[in-house]
């Protein structure tokens, strides 16, 4: 597919996103890219939800990390603990509140503790 059909078949999906209430305005505006012309693409507006750069930061996502360091928990709410763990030292330095983070994990690795050992 040259890039001309893959800019027009992108049109059409948007469009028929926009029309059924998947994509507003605030989404498009949140793309990682906006295809504006067949020619042009703009980068540098970020993804909030699909991929935050706290999250993506690095040669792996967060969320693959976690997942499988997750996978051996001996039940889904101690998955649970310790995937909210790894989520904020994860993202600690890439945030803009190091000590809330490093708290946060602290609280969810003290239920985990008491948890494991209760």
């Amino acid at each position: 597919m040259n890039y001309e059909d893959f800019f027009n078949a992108n049109k059409q999906f948007e469009k028929w996103n926009t029309e059924n209430g998947f994509i507003d305005e605030v989404y498009k505006k949140a793309s990682p890219f906006h295809l504006a012309t067949p020619d042009s693409v703009v980068f540098g507006v970020e993804d909030r939800v699909n991929s935050p750069s706290h999250y993506t930061a690095g040669k792996q996502e967060a969320i693959d990390i976690i997942e499988e360091a997750i996978e051996p928990a001996p039940s889904s709410s101690l998955a649970m603990l310790h995937g909210q763990v790894l989520k904020y030292m994860l993202r600690i330095w890439l945030k803009d509140n190091p000590v809330e983070d490093a708290k946060k994990a602290r609280w969810y690795l003290n239920r985990l503790i008491e948890k494991i050992s209760g």
